[in-house]
């Protein structure tokens, strides 16, 4: 019978693949929908993308950490989070379940009777193709900065250091990018997310086509933004992983071997000798007086003198150091009486 201890439960690159884009087509699947649905009604749009990033990431977040956009990606591995290798894999499979969600969103609309894709299919706009004729550089200012406060809750809830990520994270992210669709659904239709963007602009024709731009440029500088001063700011909360953040390659990974244990920083500002950094894991044998290091000697001296500075009065010095062979009379001054009989020495002849 196999042992269930021994079970490896880490989740392969396929896994990882399969959960970003169930996820995010999940995500652009109903949250488009619900715009489309409603007329682009902001309390239910905003309310489905929500919604959706907590059902999604208690479903597969386990699996893949739960991004279903680009631009969370991108912060994760800036933040340190996820290496830079993990990235062609997760992007691919958010842009995979994108278009995936425009497509069928695409084929379903046509069920309307005289329904045209153009204008029609939820995408990201500004200037003269969005209703409120928001300006370009307002719209990129709007995306990157949603995107940046995006990135920054995702951070800090997900930070090792907050006891309530694996309950309350999910949560607290749908509520933000919630809050993010009330806030800019009238001026960009809120992006926030370049796989959305991408996923349906595809179907709506040129004009949004040539918008695109923006609304994967945009989300990507907010998260760089984040991800690169979240760490800075705040700290982090756990060794980056190896190769992420401004690291392309793996060379973070010796250093983190040789980091302290989690608690030592504690340890070190509360005045405790930095041998408990140093110092490495040894036999108690080891620790006799004839086997320490000079810079042992040097760096944490002895609790007790060396016998040979100040001798004792009690007797038995040889145990520190005295030469094998040598009576302990002539070391310390004490003269042996010849007979040995009279009960008065330290040391009594044999019989």
């Amino acid at each position: 019978m196999t042992d269930a201890s021994s079970i490896d439960d880490t989740p392969t690159t396929g896994q990882k693949f399969a959960a970003e884009v169930l996820g995010t087509f999940v995500l652009v699947f109903f949250g488009v929908g619900a715009a489309l649905m409603s007329g682009g009604d902001y309390i239910t749009t905003g309310l489905t993308f929500g919604l959706t990033v907590v059902v999604m990431a208690y479903a597969v977040g386990r699996i893949s950490g739960g991004h279903f956009n680009p631009a969370v990606t991108l912060g994760a591995v800036l933040g340190g989070r996820l290496p830079w290798s993990s990235v062609p894999v997760y992007v691919g499979a958010q842009l995979v379940g994108g278009l995936i969600a425009g497509a069928l969103l695409f084929g379903l609309m046509h069920g309307f009777e005289g329904y045209t894709s153009e204008g029609n299919i939820g995408a990201n706009a500004f200037g003269d193709q969005s209703a409120s004729n928001y300006a370009m550089w307002a719209a990129f200012a709007l995306e990157a900065l949603l995107t940046m406060v995006f990135l920054y809750v995702i951070l800090a809830v997900t930070d090792e250091r907050n006891e309530l990520q694996a309950l309350m994270g999910p949560l607290a992210i749908g509520l933000a990018l919630s809050m993010i669709h009330f806030a800019s659904m009238g001026a960009t239709g809120t992006s926030v997310n370049p796989a959305r963007s991408i996923g349906v602009g595809v179907f709506g024709g040129t004009d949004a086509i040539i918008q695109l731009w923006l609304f994967i440029l945009a989300p990507l500088v907010g998260a760089a933004i984040a991800g690169l001063t979240y760490p800075l700011v705040f700290g982090h909360g756990s060794e980056p992983v190896p190769g992420s953040g401004l690291s392309f390659g793996g060379g973070r990974g010796q250093q983190a071997t040789y980091a302290p244990p989690a608690g030592y920083e504690q340890q070190w500002n509360q005045g405790q000798p930095p041998q408990q950094w140093q110092a490495p894991a040894a036999p108690p044998q080891q620790q006799g007086w004839g086997q320490q290091t000079p810079a042992q000697q040097w760096a944490q001296p002895p609790a007790q003198p060396p016998t040979q500075a100040a001798p004792p009065a009690q007797t038995a010095p040889q145990h520190w150091g005295q030469p094998a062979g040598q009576p302990p009379a002539q070391e310390w001054g004490q003269p042996i009486e010849d007979d040995g009989e009279d009960g008065r020495t330290q040391v009594r002849r044999p019989d």
